[in-house]
Order: structure tokens, then C-alpha cells, then sequence
């Protein structure tokens, strides 16, 4: 009886160790395709990097359990995934979209989420919902579904602001960066519009701590094989 109690526990081991390292290689392949996205609208590819450390630190400010802003680090890379099928005539687009090019570059949320969304992993159930959600709108006015309030789920809402500040301070093939100041005032304009107020604020509140993170950021970008680790 012993031995096979034995046996068993040897064998449960190694299926959830054959079952990490399927999740291990799904994330590192996804995570591949986020900075191939990432790379063809910024040239460096840290933005990824940026928005999951970020959305990570806002989650703990807001008074998230530490297990679910560990996730949210690892998923919320994966945000913008969808671009991956975008053409580069309208990803790169220097002026205003017309009304059918927008309608292609907003198909991007629910692109990465169809990308994203058909696995069982938690991680990946979460990347999906941040990919979908993080263009919603607090008023009701964002893409793809107008979702309004709490209706949006809280990780896309979390995405929506560090996605928001960190695209703004950053070099575009369409305009250069704003400064923080002017970041944090856009920022602190779209509350109770584009963003859920509580979180809009909390970042905002704590933005000398987030914008220290995010230059740490920038001067030591983490590895690929440090954003691909589960632990």
C-alpha cells in the first residue's frame, strides 16, 4: 500500500510539472507574438514590459491581493496582441483614421482576445479579458462592447490607465511624447469618463512612485525570459 501511495504522489507530481511546462511554452509563444505587435508600434518593445510592471504596482495601490497583481504583470503584456493583425498602413498611419480604418484598428481588442482566449489557463483567461476590455470606457463610450462602469471587468479597467499614461509619454509615429505634467492632467481629465475614477485617481495620487518604476523600466528592461516566468 505504501509503495503505490508512492507511486502515485511521483506520478501527480509529474503531470503537474508536464502541465507547467505546456503553460510555460503557451506563455512564452504568446508573449512572442505581444512583442512582435509591440515591436511594430514601438520600436524599442519595452512598452509591454512597461504596462505589466505598471498595472502590477496600480493593482497593489488599489489594495489588490498580491496573487492577483503577480497575474495581471504576466497577462497585461499581452494587452495589445490583436495588432498583430493590423495592417501596417493603418497601424502606422500618420494622420486620422477615416471611419473604415478605425473599425479595423479597434477590431484589435477582440483579435487578441480570439487569440488569447481559448485555453483553459487561468493566466490566459485573464490575458483575454484584459486584451478586450482595456478599451472600454467608464461612460460607456469605448470599444468593442460599450461597456460602462464596473461592468468592465477591474483588469481592464487597471490596463485602461497605465496603457493611457504610458502610450502619452511615449514617441509615436504620429506625434512626440507629452510630458508627465501633461499626461497626469489628460489623465486626471478622463476621470469618470474614460476611467473608473478610483483607479484613474490612485494612479494619479501615486504617479512620482509610478513614474520611478517606469524609468527604472527603461533603463534595465527586463528580460524576455524574466516576463515569460510563472513563478
Amino acid at each position: 500500500m505504501e509503495r503505490i501511495v508512492v507511486d502515485l504522489r511521483r506520478m501527480y507530481c509529474e503531470r503537474n510539472e508536464a502541465l507547467r511546462e505546456v503553460t510555460r511554452a503557451h506563455h512564452e509563444a504568446l508573449l512572442r507574438l505581444a512583442l512582435a505587435a509591440d515591436f511594430r508600434d514601438d520600436d524599442t518593445g519595452v512598452h509591454m514590459a512597461r504596462i505589466g510592471y505598471l498595472a502590477e504596482a496600480l493593482a497593489l495601490q488599489l489594495g489588490e491581493p498580491a496573487a492577483f497583481a503577480a497575474m495581471l504583470r504576466r497577462a497585461a503584456p499581452m494587452h495589445d496582441v490583436g495588432k498583430i493583425g493590423i495592417p501596417d498602413g493603418i497601424l502606422k498611419k500618420p494622420g486620422t483614421y477615416t471611419a473604415e480604418e478605425r473599425a479595423v484598428m479597434n477590431g484589435h481588442a477582440e483579435m487578441g482576445a480570439h487569440i488569447l482566449g481559448r485555453s483553459r489557463v487561468p493566466l490566459f483567461h485573464l490575458a483575454a479579458d484584459v486584451a478586450l476590455t482595456h478599451h472600454e470606457r467608464w461612460d460607456g463610450s469605448g470599444y468593442p462592447h460599450k461597456l460602462t462602469g464596473e461592468a468592465i471587468p477591474l483588469c481592464g479597467r487597471i490596463v485602461a490607465v497605465v496603457d493611457f499614461f504610458d502610450a502619452l509619454t511615449m514617441d509615436r509615429c504620429y506625434r512626440k511624447a507629452f510630458t508627465d505634467d501633461v499626461a497626469l492632467g489628460m489623465l486626471a481629465e478622463q476621470c469618470g469618463k474614460a476611467f473608473d475614477p478610483r483607479i484613474a485617481q490612485a494612479f494619479i495620487d501615486n504617479a512620482a512612485a509610478m513614474i520611478e518604476l517606469r524609468d527604472r523600466i527603461n533603463r534595465h528592461p527586463p528580460s524576455f525570459d524574466e516576463l515569460a516566468a510563472l513563478d
